[in-house]
């Protein structure tokens, strides 16, 4: 009997085998290798430097994503007269009227400039950045852009002239596309606050630490994360070593991959 049983499972065994080798052979072969990942660029920008010794020269950028303005930077930029450009998207106009009437009174201290209209990062195929969907067209690109800048106008603000995309990160073509519509493409060279998700102390420390022509990057739409009392704090501690805050509307920059020429 266990002869038996081991011959018939033996050419059980033999049967599904060559089932399987022949279903093998009649699907299509699987391909060797994965499409090749998309080419994502975060570009850097400084500013023309002061080259005056003790007298640093930054531009202090901060998007305005969603969610709501973070006061504690606003009334620290107001209040100690610190020029800065402010990247905002549509999302965050509707919910914050009344920090754009605070940006919008004071037009020697803040240039606004595009952020997009729904902070979808300017990728023109679909890939996630971060976890976030691309736009994943070049006509998803455009509306992206176009879109933010519609509602700038429609809020009152004047035209934008700089575009930064959600993530701060692009593919070459998207960026190309970006600069054909007439926008310079913002980079930064220190990010300050780490997408507003650092602590406060290394965020002053970081933001702090600027030199002679950075461009820093941070965030005033999280007024519940610690890293905005860094800034606040930082801006303080720039002020006291002399340092001169200029808008990107102020200076002469140079940004890489192609995204000021």
């Amino acid at each position: 009997m266990n002869r038996i049983l081991l011959t018939s499972a033996f050419l059980l065994a033999a049967i599904s085998a060559a089932s399987a080798d022949e279903l093998s052979l009649a699907l299509p072969a699987a391909p060797l290798s994965k499409a090749p990942a998309i080419k994502l660029v975060e570009p850097h920008l400084h500013i023309a430097r002061s080259n005056i010794a003790g007298h640093a020269r930054i531009a202090l950028t901060f998007d305005a994503c969603m969610g709501h303005a973070d006061e504690r930077i606003v009334s620290t930029l107001v209040r100690e007269r610190i020029p800065a450009t402010i990247f905002v998207t549509a999302r965050w106009l509707k919910r914050n009227p009344q920090a754009l009437a605070v940006f919008l009174q004071n037009p020697d201290l803040f240039e606004l400039e595009n952020h997009g209209e729904n902070h979808i990062p300017a990728v023109d195929t679909p890939t996630l950045v971060y976890g976030i969907a691309s736009a994943g067209s070049p006509q998803a690109v455009k509306q992206e852009v176009e879109g933010g800048a519609a509602a700038m106008v429609a809020s009152g603000i004047p035209a934008p002239h700089w575009f930064r995309g959600s993530t701060a990160k692009y593919d070459l073509s998207a960026i190309g596309e970006i600069r054909t519509m007439g926008y310079r493409i913002a980079g930064y060279s220190v990010n300050g606050d780490g997408g507003s998700l650092l602590g406060a102390a290394i965020t002053e420390k970081r933001i702090a630490s600027a030199k002679d022509g950075d461009v820093v990057i941070s965030h005033i739409n999280q007024p519940t994360h610690a890293a905005g009392e860094g800034v606040a704090k930082a801006l303080i501690d720039l002020k006291a070593k002399g340092t001169e805050f200029v808008r990107l509307r102020d200076v002469e920059d140079m940004g890489d991959d192609r995204t000021t020429e």
